[in-house]
């Protein structure tokens, strides 16, 4: 018999988590909304730092509305980081606007601050700034903030953190989800914790919160009929769900822990090896380890990553590409971009690998071999 599949990031659950959804079934809070869905709100805008959570369906549902909260719409420009997944650019299509995809920085991957401002000076003296920027954590470490919050404070233009990747990271003393005037968290079933499929809009914005809330739940006026005078969508997280995510959260500190280990046993197994590096914490905060991500020198291991890739699959291994950045997408073709070359070295040189809470050092050991052994390195 083969060995055991090694997935990417499954979900971690067990005893705890199964006892929570019985009790959510048994409470009769079957239906999107109840009193788990109001408390996982009030855990998770505790541990990100705000004062206002909505809970909804999913990581993408929550960039919608978010970017509908900060009036975007048709015949705008929002900026995108093009090293990200495609549901950051999906969703600014959703209001009518247009993505511009903006380059990376080579130390986190994440929005270049130095071509953010060089790109909105060049907007603002034309008179066509974008309506909002979205920043985006990938791959479980935060953008510099530091620098990123200044620049859209001068040119007036509102931040919407996309940290779907990133709960539980920190930048400096503040968590992943705290920047920008609101933040979305993913909790579909590869993220660091989940829900199976869900998300979560975060903000210190109570007309925000209570707008995006409104619109989640069909646009539904107060009155004893169905009335709309608004567009509605079906957004919102089941009270089943919320006592799931509510068990995760509790555990998360101790699986932020165990993928931080992962990836740092990683880099020591591979510290030895020329031309070989495992993506580290930036030097303003600590990533939450949720992808542990590796790079390649192609001039000492040419098409290491395919080769790399293929050769754990036979191993009964999942790795991955780094997310095909946005601007290269078919469906952007044409798109607006600034662009340095870096998410292009990142997709051609990098690699994503297993990194999920529950494995255990054998699992580790098995990565390593089959990396080892395809770069023959002994």
């Amino acid at each position: 018999m083969g060995a055991s599949r090694l997935y990417l990031s499954p979900p971690d659950c067990g005893d705890l988590e199964a006892k929570a959804v019985e009790g959510a079934v048994r409470s009769g809070w079957v239906a999107p909304l109840g009193p788990e869905v109001d408390a996982f709100e009030s855990e998770i805008a505790r541990f990100s730092g705000r004062t206002h959570a909505v809970a909804l369906s999913s990581g993408t549902a929550a960039l919608h509305l978010g970017l509908n909260a900060l009036h975007v719409g048709a015949g705008q420009d929002v900026v995108v980081p093009t090293l990200t997944f495609g549901a950051t650019a999906f969703a600014v299509t959703y209001t009518g606007a247009s993505p511009v995809f903006l380059d990376v920085e080579p130390t986190s991957w994440n929005l270049d601050p130095n071509l953010l401002a060089a790109f909105l000076s060049e907007r603002a003296a034309a008179g066509t700034l974008p309506r909002a920027v979205i920043t985006v954590d990938v791959f479980g470490r935060t953008c510099d903030y530091d620098r990123i919050m200044p620049i859209c404070e001068e040119y007036g233009v509102p931040v919407l953190a996309d940290s779907a990747e990133a709960l539980g990271a920190m930048h400096g003393s503040r968590p992943a989800g705290s920047f920008g005037k609101a933040a979305v968290f993913s909790f579909n079933g590869n993220k660091i914790m989940t829900t199976s499929g869900g998300g979560m809009l975060v903000t210190d914005d109570a007309e925000l919160a209570a707008k995006a809330r409104f619109w989640a739940t069909q646009s539904r006026e107060s009155f004893p009929w169905y009335e709309h005078e608004e567009i509605g969508f079906n957004y919102r997280m089941s009270n089943i769900l919320a006592a799931l995510g509510r068990v995760q959260l509790s555990r998360l500190p101790e699986m932020i822990v165990r993928r931080r280990s992962i990836r740092d046993r990683y880099a020591d197994a591979l510290s030895g090896v020329d031309g070989v590096s495992v993506m580290g914490d930036p030097p303003w905060g600590q990533g939450n380890g949720w992808l542990t991500t590796m790079i390649f020198d192609l001039a000492l291991h040419p098409d290491a990553p395919r080769r790399v890739r293929e050769a754990l699959e036979a191993r009964n291994i999942e790795s991955r590409p780094i997310w095909k950045p946005m601007h290269l997408q078919p469906v952007f073709a044409g798109a607006e971009s600034l662009l340095t070359g870096v998410a292009d070295r990142a997709f051609k040189t990098g690699l994503c690998l297993p990194s999920g809470s529950a494995m255990c050092d054998d699992d580790i050991e098995r990565v390593v071999e089959g990396i080892l052994a395809e770069l023959d390195v002994r």
